[in-house]
């Protein structure tokens, strides 16, 4: 009996590994079966991920929307009991890791490393056990169109994969730029997918291009001073800290992003800002902790994925064990930046304060140029160094804003109001007209670029003059309370005097230029009598005359200073359909 007994355990053993053989084998990725060379087509990613929710309950796939490439955006999900709608997804209160992909679908470390990470989790019996109350949700590849538009030379500085999709997406944006503005189809559905998620963690997977050096990952925090509070805290002191040191215990050595151009490493640099046009400043706007991971262009794409699948596990196992303290200080986020009143809108590098960093790198000299007329940069890879080098991560504010209690906002900006939509912004429309004492906006001053970006001609260095009126609003416009969970979106696109915000995307150029005028020749007579009823208005144009020479040679400029004075002035001009309530 014992020895039938001990071949039928035999059996079963052998049974059990047959399978689990068998499945390993039928999940092996492309980047296996290549020994780490290529990367699976689009098709081929989410045919895998489909067959691996197939196989394993604890795998789920959405799609969410539609992208410019006319295919929607998916979802990967991996919960321990399943999930089976999206609401499972919105109602979790597991702790949350959010992974984006082939945002530039060249750099396509992330989808490779993403699909062996969770395929080696559904896998192993221990790893479920580790993860049973985390929800991990994976956007395979996030620019579709771009994905699609396969080749193997527009990523000319790049060491493999041997074929990838090209940056720009299917309306040739670049998605990185666009989580603000929206003009894509891409981002909106991400919105979506962000919303519904609501990750206490975010990494987006890249690959970094500029100097050389010994490294083959790096990483993106978001910038901690703009993330500001407790969270800010926590992510500079202990998360940053904690990744750095379980990669190095992995026999792997990371540094912070290198944002070095034009010059080497050992002269330093300062910390990349993720304004909220990029994916981490734009989830750092809901309180999510966020990460971009940079592996080397340089390094054999083999070690690249591999050390991003390490990662990511660390950047998990961290999520695990401070997943009450990550979800108390997101709770507290909101109370943190109503109680200090004002909001840091804009900043610059703190160079008097810079973090030490023992720094890994190549020695560089100038050669002469093969190809030009001139000397070229070469970083001598027979010399690496390890080196004290200054990294300015460090942050101080510029500018700052008096926090309101609402916005109003004029109803007939549809563009500003889907997005709001877009995401779960919180408003009421009044349901009568309405007298209120607001903050009115005017612009002041602002440049443009001369050369298109991303689509649009992008305004900088704007400045904006506030003035207390009695303004009736109409039946149907917005009344934005800022107490809610968006409230970082909100001030960072609403002021106009925000790197990015909707007034220098040019969602608001109409009111740049006037609808009506004068004729001169008319205007000279009702200028004269109203510099005569306001001798204020005529002792300030004769004091700008004798100062400023432009001025005093442009006699249009002369009248249009009178006119701008008089109720003839259109109010609509330079005027902010934003209003602030105090």
């Amino acid at each position: 009996m014992k020895n039938t007994a001990f071949f039928i355990s035999f059996l079963l053993l052998l049974s059990c590994n047959t399978s689990e053989e068998k499945n390993q084998t039928e999940f092996k990725t492309f980047f296996e079966k290549s020994s780490g060379t290529a990367t699976p087509e689009y098709k081929d990613v989410i045919a895998y991920y489909t067959a691996l929710a197939d196989a394993y309950p604890e795998i789920s796939l959405f799609s969410f929307g539609q992208t410019d490439a006319g295919e929607p955006l998916h979802l990967v999900i991996y919960s321990a009991e399943g999930i089976y709608n999206i609401d499972e997804i919105r109602d979790s209160k597991k702790n949350t890791l959010l992974i984006n992909n082939g945002i530039h679908p060249g750099e396509s470390d992330g989808i490779d490393a993403s699909m062996l990470f969770l395929r080696d989790i559904v896998q192993n019996d221990s790893l479920k056990k580790n993860y049973k109350n985390t929800l991990i949700a994976i956007i395979p590849v996030y620019n579709v169109g771009g994905a699609l538009n396969r080749n193997s030379h527009s990523r000319a500085n790049q060491n493999g994969p041997k074929a990838y999709g090209f940056r720009g997406n299917a309306r040739n944006f670049d998605l990185n730029r666009d989580f603000i503005k929206q003009d894509t189809k891409n981002a909106a559905a991400f919105a979506e997918i962000f919303h519904a998620v609501n990750p206490d963690v975010f990494i987006d997977n890249h690959v970094s291009n500029g100097a050389d050096y010994q490294y083959a990952i790096t990483h993106l925090f978001t910038q901690h001073n703009k993330l500001g509070g407790d969270l800010g805290e926590f992510l500079e002191t202990k998360m940053r800290p904690s990744l750095e040191q379980s990669l190095k215990e992995k026999g792997i050595d990371i540094t912070p992003y290198v944002n070095v151009w034009g010059t080497t490493p050992e002269a330093g640099w300062s910390q990349f800002y993720d304004s909220p046009r990029y994916s981490t400043g734009y989830t750092t706007l809901f309180n999510t902790l966020g990460m971009m991971v940079e592996t080397h262009m340089l390094k054999p794409y083999k070690i690249r994925v591999e050390q991003t699948y390490e990662l990511l596990f660390s950047m998990l196992d961290f999520t695990v064990k401070n997943t009450n303290e990550i979800k108390t200080l997101r709770n507290n986020a909101v109370a943190q930046i109503v109680a200090k009143k004002t909001y840091p809108l804009n900043y610059k590098v703190d160079k008097q304060h810079p973090t030490i960093l023992r720094f890994k790198g190549y020695e560089a000299t100038t050669l002469e140029s093969k190809v030009t007329n001139g000397k070229r940069l070469f970083y001598d890879q027979t010399l690496p160094f390890t080196k004290e080098v200054n990294y300015f991560n460090n942050y101080v504010a510029t500018k700052e804003v008096k926090l309101p209690k609402a916005y109003i906002l004029q109803q007939g900006w549809h563009r500003v109001v889907t997005r709001l939509q877009n995401n779960n912004i919180e408003f009421t429309r009044f349901k009568a007209d309405t007298t209120i004492v607001v903050d009115v906006q005017h612009i002041e001053d602002y440049i443009t670029r001369e050369n298109a970006f991303e689509g649009h001609y992008l305004h900088a260095n704007t400045t904006v003059g506030l003035t207390q009126e009695s303004i009736r609003f109409r039946k149907g416009d917005l009344y934005i309370p800022t107490r809610q969970n968006g409230i970082r979106y909100l001030i960072e696109t609403l002021e106009a005097e925000g790197i990015d915000s909707f007034f220098n995307w040019n969602f608001f150029d109409t009111i740049l230029q006037q609808k009506e005028g004068f004729s001169g020749y008319v205007f000279e007579d009702i200028a004269a009598n109203f510099l005569h009823e306001n001798p204020l208005v005529k002792k300030a144009l004769e004091e700008k005359i004798k100062s400023e020479e432009k001025f005093a040679n442009s006699l249009r400029a002369q009248l249009s200073f009178v006119y701008q004075k008089t109720a003839h002035y259109e109010k609509a001009h330079l005027r902010l359909p934003i209003f602030k309530v105090y």
